[in-house]
Formats: structure tokens, sequence, C-alpha cells
């Protein structure tokens, strides 16, 4: 469906957004904009379709389960030498300007549903909310969008082609990321890392070093986001079909001797019926098993709820639910993480001031706390909150997720742990000693043109107190699918054949300061991996999947 607008309505919404009438133009956009009957594509897209015929009957070299951060790039890679389907549960992002345009930025926040809406919320067990992205382009399209490179070390620590890894960032930063010009807001934020003792100031940098630096940014100097859907720019458009709206409900196997082999995928209208199912296939020769992959690129909480409901698991646990059994296998879900926060708002009171995404961070405590400052949205009538949040970088506690119900369109049961091993409480601490610093700040209270109000104790026992009550998520949750235990270093579900994962679920931390900038660029590093896997199994005749 594509958004059509005329000329004298947009220049109505513009003077309405000029002024503080935030609300009026959101609503605007949400009810002014007519549908049309088909999808925007954009210079260079590929074919997008919510028309399940389009599938039907057809088959796909790969099938890409999940168009978000990772499976973008990956299914752009892979177009270069076979065909894709690019299956993703929610809309086109191009559909709603209001998702590509800076002002909105945080507006996908304030308004959620169970089925429909751009962000999914959750809250975990731990009791604390969290979202997680429903839209192609998934997490890219509505997160603060800032860019920040893994570190050195971690790269050498899971073992990747380093010359490789750099080409792959390199490939993703040259089409849609862009060095910040700073806010006032940021340029504030900046000398209040610095006057806390976050140095030295390394100016911008791509690269994840320790000190203040200025970190690159997906908002171009037009204030339009730039998402990972871009990438499929740099691919074949003619071999990749973007099916939208379709949520997979689990995988299809056959046989092929003793072991499981993926045949296609089955999945649901994401706003129809969970009995009404449809299919899509992998290209299988004759006499022969397919030769490419189902690659599950669905997140990590929708990656491992996919392998549970396709029989992958624990046994106790699939058996609760009635699912067939494919694959004992204990890890699935298992060493769920997500990165500790605390956020002090700096001035209680909202007031009317566009939304900021952070440009600045402050990389302390041997990597350890990544302190920034945001503005948000807090309602959408245009006003808006300042605070600076500090994240845990390395937590130790860690949970688990597990089935709730067999639609795949519900959100699993997640458990994260948050604080539960001592050392993260300590360090959570640390971090509200050093966040405090930074809220309190001359610089902070110049931009302000008064001193923060920060109630926050000092008392080490009340400290760990306040930390329990007020911990939140940074939205940097991973795990799920861990290498070793659920896929190997190639990224295949060990025990079948035919099936990866590549996503956050299998993150045994999330690297650099977020791991947006290390999953576009492992989308494109596993892509050439697997063109360079069929190119040596065509050379040496091996017409058995790689």
């Amino acid at each position: 469906m594509e958004w059509k607008m005329k000329i004298p309505e947009m220049e109505l919404l513009l003077s309405v957004i000029h002024g503080h009438g935030l609300l009026a133009a959101f609503i605007f956009l949400l009810v002014n904009l007519s549908p049309s009957s088909s999808l925007s594509q954009g210079n260079g897209l590929p074919r997008m379709t919510s028309n399940i015929k389009e599938v039907l009957g057809k088959s796909f070299d790969y099938i890409i389960v999940g168009g978000g951060t990772a499976g973008c790039p990956l299914a752009a890679t892979l177009s270069e030498k076979f065909s894709v389907l690019l299956i993703e549960r929610g809309g086109s992002p191009y559909e709603n300007p209001t998702l590509l345009d800076k002002k909105y930025f945080g507006f996908p926040f304030l308004q959620t549903d169970d089925f429909s809406s751009v962000a999914q919320r959750f809250i975990s067990k731990d009791g604390v909310p969290n979202l997680r992205g429903r839209v192609l382009g998934g997490t890219s399209t509505i997160n603060a969008g800032f860019y920040s490179r893994a570190s050195a070390d971690f790269i050498k620590r899971v073992g990747w082609d380093e010359k490789l890894v750099k080409e792959a960032y390199e490939w993703v930063e040259s089409k849609i990321v862009f060095k910040p010009l700073l806010t006032k807001w940021s340029s504030a934020v900046k000398s209040a890392l610095l006057e806390a003792g976050i140095l030295p100031f390394n100016g911008f940098s791509w690269d994840h070093i320790a000190g203040t630096k200025i970190g690159g940014t997906v908002f171009d100097a037009d204030r339009k986001r730039h998402i990972s859907a871009d990438l499929l720019e740099r691919g074949n458009s003619s071999n990749i079909l973007v099916l939208l709206n379709a949520t997979v409900k689990n995988i299809v196997f056959q046989r092929d001797g003793n072991k499981s082999v993926v045949r296609g995928i089955r999945f649901i209208k994401s706003n129809g019926s969970i009995n009404q199912t449809y299919e899509a296939y992998l290209s299988q020769p004759e006499n022969s098993i397919p030769q490419g992959d189902v690659i599950l690129s669905a997140g990590a909480l929708g990656s491992p709820q996919i392998l549970l409901l396709s029989g992958i698991g624990p046994r106790a646990h699939l058996e609760n639910f009635s699912i067939p059994l494919l694959l004992d296998m204990k890890g699935v879900g298992q060493d769920m993480q997500d990165n500790p926060g605390i956020p002090l708002i700096i001035r209680a009171k909202p007031e009317f001031r566009l939304p900021e995404p952070p440009q600045v961070v402050g990389i302390a405590k041997d990597f350890k706390f990544i302190v920034e400052g945001f503005v948000l949205p807090v309602s959408f009538n245009g006003t808006t909150l300042m605070r600076v949040s500090i994240k845990l970088a390395f937590p130790e506690s860690k949970g688990k997720l597990e089935l709730n119900n067999t639609d795949p369109r519900q959100n699993p049961v997640v458990l994260f742990n948050y604080l539960a091993e001592e050392k993260d409480l300590r360090e959570c601490v640390q971090m509200v000693q050093l966040v405090k610093k930074v809220a309190r700040s001359r610089s902070i209270a110049r931009f302000l043109g008064t001193k923060p109000r920060i109630n926050v104790t000092s008392s080490p026992n009340e400290l760990r107190n306040f930390c329990r009550k007020n911990v939140r998520t940074y939205y940097h949750f991973h795990g799920g699918c861990s290498i070793g235990s659920v896929i190997d270093r190639d990224y295949r579900v060990i025990g079948v054949k035919g099936l990866r994962v590549l996503d956050g679920s299998t993150l045994s931390e999330s690297p650099g300061t977020n791991p947006m900038a290390t999953l576009l660029m492992l989308g494109r590093y596993q892509g050439i991996k697997i063109l360079k896997e069929r190119e040596n199994a065509s050379a040496f005749g091996n017409q058995q999947h790689p």
C-alpha cells in the first residue's frame, strides 16, 4: 500500500509541524494518507508485496525469515547469485513518512498493539517493559540510530576474518551511515561526559574506543533515517521478493537418511487466522536435497521462538505444548541477556522540544559502562524529556526464553534476571555514581539554565535498592541461539541440514556501544561466506548441501 499526499495537504502539515502541534501532525499523517494498490518501491528496491499468491507455488534458493537489521544485508548479498525470499512479519516503512523522519524519533514507542504496530511491546518476567521491531528494517527503523563498530578485541574473540569484517562494515557505511552535526544538546552532553572524567575525547570515530567520542548515525543531513532495508538496493533486485505482513509459524522438514533436512517454511498472514497456513519452499534439484538454506533472522526473541515451534528445543518444554519433537536441543532459549540500564531524568517537567537521538557516547571503566544523552517524546502532543542513561556492557546475569503459546505472533515468555548476580549489582552502583556526575555537571546546568534536580542517594545500600527499583532495558537484548549449543561457527543449526540463524540471538554479548552496526555488518559478512561456500562446493563438483 502506497501513501499519497497532495501538495496543499503537505504544506498544511508542514505549517503545523513548525509549531508545537506534533499531535495534530501525527494524527494528520495517520488519517489523511490515502492507500493505493501498490507498495512504495523506492529507488532500486526489490518487489514488495503482501499478496500471498505471489509466493504460492514458487521456490527459492534461500528463504530469510525476518527483514530486520541482519536479514536485509544478508538478502542483498545472497541475491547477487541466488534467488531470495525475504519474509517479514511487519509492513513497509516506506509507506509511512513519520517512521523515517528524525522529528518523530521515539514516537513508535508510544503507541503499540498486539498485532500491527511497528514496535511490539513485551514485559519480561522481571517486570521490565521492553520493545521489539515489527517492520521491514527491524529495529533499525525505530531505534536511536547510533552507529558504532564492535571492538577489535570482540572481533578476535569470536574468530571472524578481520579483513572481511572491515570490508563488510564499509559496505554498510557507504550506503546508510553518516557523520552527525552536533546539536546544542549533544554538545552539552559531550562536555558533561568529559567533565565527569570519561577521557580522552576521541572526536568522530566508527570504532569502539575508551573515552568520549562522536559516533556515526543513520540520520542524514536532511534528518531522514536510513535503515537496513535500504541495503536491499545494493543487491540484485530481480532476485529478491519481499513478502510483508506474513509471520512464520514453523519450519518444514523432510528426511534424508537419519537426518532432517529443511524443505521450506509454513506461515500465516500477520492479521489472519493461525489455522490458515501457507508454505514456501527451497529450490530442490531433481533427485537431490535443497542446496540453499532457510535462515532465521527474526531477532533474539523471534528466532528461538520459531525453533521451538518447529520442534527444536528442550523435550519437556515442547511436550507442554504438544509440539512434535524434531530435535532435543536444551540450548534453545537459554543464555538470554539484556544490558541493564539506569536512566536519569534531568528535568522533571516535560517541555516542547524536538526529540533527539544520541550523537555522543562515553565509554568508561574498561569498556564496562556506556553513557549517552537522549531527548525522548513522552506524548503525542510534542512534549519531551531529557535524560542521561548508562548501561552495563558485560552483565553476568542470564535468563531464558520459553513459549507462551503456539501463536507465532504473540511474544514468548522471557526472563533476563537483571542484576541477579552480585557482581552486576555492585557495578550498577558504580554506574549510578558515574551517571550522576554527568547529569549534575556544569555543562548540563549551563544548557538547562539551571541546576538539574537529581534525587539520587549516595549511600551504597540505598544505591543498591535504587538499582533494583530503577533498572531498565537498553533494548540490546540478545542470546537464545548461542554458538556451540544451538549453532556452529558457520551459523548452521546443529543436527539438521539447511537451517541457519543469523541475528542478535547468536550473540554472547552486545558488541560495541550497541549491536546495530555489527548486525548490519554480520548480514553482509555471512552472506559473502555463504557465497564462497557455494562457489567452492560447485568447483569441487559437490552436489550435496555444503
